[in-house]
């Protein structure tokens, strides 16, 4: 062999080196295969662990603060993959998770937002609302409590389902490889957080702030597991009632200890913008809404899912079982206060214990050395321009109620004989045009589309707009925002232009309601999120090159010996069996 690939002939070479990299390949598959079986062998818990709008830089932000047994015992038995992104580019909660629970990009797996306009019934659609599936909890949508999650007050109907899901997850793959002998579960404060990782197949839990109950909907039961009753009665808030959510340490050892009650943060609901943070009693209007925004929200996702494992015997056998947990409190903090606040990193500290006790609840149940446990987010979040100001940067928010006023916009009015409304509605990230102004238009709907997109530039915070035609197409520069941007485009359901703002620069209210940072962008801070990966036989690494998040299902469905997810495009990573010791 190495004197054919010395040999000076060029063919020969092509295909003496051909030969060679086939032998590589096939031992390198075959050593994989060894070890994905002899770890998936002893493997009966599958942990996914999600924490929304964890930015990638803090768990070294505040890593001389962690417990031994939350994010350091992740870290200290695990591969950590240090330069991973989400490669869409509208980076919102239902559209992250749902990424790696299947392993595809929103232009495959259909959940573009959070929410988005459907056309043919002419309304906003929450994402996973579904009539033909309510609640199974009594009056647990008559919530208005939402003002942190708008989100919410769209939706139409409490049903929900993982119908607009079209692709499979990783979580449906175990499924039927265990011909559903795999127990599949998904719990979270936020619905669209846990029925997203359950799948079509899996039972998915949340929080009802209506309620102060966690609920589920009739896709997944007609009536609820007696142990469900039984928790609910015994009410998950009741060690909030009257009480406060303090600093969890003494003040000088945080890094943000001037950094409490900025100006920019939100007040909601009399929660104050300073410590102590007072959750009231159970009666009051807000209470339920209070802890969901401070480390309670974790606290009692936590006590539901070590109620999972118990009363549904997860990891008790030879078929793997699967388990979701999704962290809502980082992100609902992060909107409130910004990432860089006092109340971010006591409640990031806050989060690494109740991940601590979620792991121990773990080892005593199942065992660690049975438990596949793979951390990540669903994206991270933006710093509060007032935060940059102080840093020099000439940043501030962007109001685009005004748009369809902009010369900019009247402009194209007079270009193509419009004298309707031209903008119907803006979801972001994208524009919805009025369609009786695309009917008087006297120009094709591509070339309307792309004269707005190339006008939008001009108005203040946007950096970028792309005709939706033309990402159907494949009519636009292959940059990296713009590939983002098609990765994220399933024209079904997405908008007829695209925008994208400038660095640093977002819409900071919802609902009348301000916020002090938000997320959603292509840029790098909503980007850039933690993979961390342990099991049984990992070494402990730390890996530089780029990864995706939807490396994880492929990665995933590698170890248990299951099909990929059906629309996956990601790449297995091959540290997870290059480190089996």
């Amino acid at each position: 062999m190495s004197q054919a690939l010395t040999m000076g002939m060029g063919g020969c070479r092509k295909i003496c080196m051909a030969t060679l990299i086939l032998l590589l390949l096939q031992q390198t598959v075959s050593q994989a295969a060894w070890a994905q079986s002899s770890a998936a062998a002893d493997t009966r818990l599958i942990l996914q662990i999600t924490v929304d709008q964890l930015r990638g830089d803090l768990l070294d932000r505040y890593q001389r603060h962690l417990s031994r047994g939350g994010f350091q015992y992740l870290l200290d038995h695990g591969i950590h993959f240090r330069n991973a992104h989400h490669n869409h580019a509208n980076t919102e909660t239902i559209v992250g998770h749902t990424t790696l629970a299947t392993g595809a990009h929103p232009a495959v797996h259909g959940l573009i937002g959070n929410l988005w306009f459907d056309r043919e019934q002419g309304v906003v659609v929450y994402n996973i609302e579904d009539a033909r599936y309510p609640l199974l909890s009594a009056n647990a949508d008559v919530d208005d409590q939402t003002e942190i999650d708008p989100t919410q007050k769209a939706a139409r109907t409490d049903g929900r389902s993982p119908a607009a899901i079209a692709v499979s997850t990783f979580s449906d793959e175990l499924t039927l490889k265990t011909a559903g002998q795999a127990k599949v579960f998904a719990v979270s404060v936020k619905d669209r957080g846990a029925v997203s990782m359950a799948g079509h197949s899996g039972k998915a839990f949340w929080f009802s702030k209506a309620t102060g109950e966690f609920v589920s909907s009739r896709f997944y039961y007609d009536a609820y597991p007696d142990w469900v009753t039984a928790f609910n009665r015994a009410l998950p808030t009741r060690r909030y009632h009257n009480g406060q959510w303090k600093p969890s340490a003494a003040l000088e050892q945080y890094l943000f200890a001037a950094q409490d009650d900025q100006p920019w943060e939100t007040d909601l609901a009399g929660f104050g913008r300073r410590f102590p943070h007072a959750y009231g009693a159970p009666g009051e209007k807000y209470f339920t809404t209070k802890l969901t925004v401070s480390p309670a929200g974790d606290e009692m996702t936590l006590d539901f899912a070590t109620q999972i494992i118990s009363h549904e015997q997860l990891g008790v056998d030879a078929i793997p079982d699967y388990l979701s947990v999704s962290f809502s409190s980082t992100d609902y903090v992060g909107h409130l206060f910004g990432p860089s606040s006092l109340e971010a990193e006591d409640n990031f500290l806050r989060l690494d214990r109740t991940l601590a006790k979620l792991l121990s609840f773990v080892d005593r149940k199942v065992g660690l050395k049975h438990t596949l446990i793979v951390l990540s987010a669903d994206h991270g979040g933006a710093e509060a321009p007032g935060t940059l100001q102080a840093q020099g940067f000439d940043v501030d928010y962007v109001n685009p109620e005004e748009w369809d006023k902009h010369a900019a916009i009247v402009d194209i009015k007079q270009q193509f004989g419009i004298r309707a409304k031209l903008i119907d509605s803006f979801i972001p990230p994208y524009i919805y045009l009025n369609p009786e102004a695309v009917a008087q238009a006297k120009a094709t709907r591509l070339q309307l589309e792309q004269a707005i997109a190339k006008r939008m530039i001009q108005l203040d915070g946007v950096y970028q707009a792309y005709s939706s035609t033309a990402l159907t197409n494949g009519q636009v520069s292959r940059t990296r925002v713009a590939v983002a941007a098609i990765n994220n485009h399933y024209p079904a359901r997405s908008g007829d232009v695209f925008v994208v703002f400038e660095p640093h620069r977002f819409v900071n209210h919802f609902d009348g309601l301000a916020v002090a940072s938000h997320h959603g962008s292509p840029w790098g801070y909503d980007t850039y999120v933690p993979i961390i990966v342990s099991a049984p036989g990992l070494s402990s690494m730390q890996v530089y090159r780029a990864v995706s998040t939807r490396d994880i299902a492929v990665t995933l469905a590698q170890w248990a010996g299951t099909n990929q997810p059906s629309g996956a495009s990601g790449d297995v990573l091959v540290e997870v069996f290059e480190g089996l010791r």
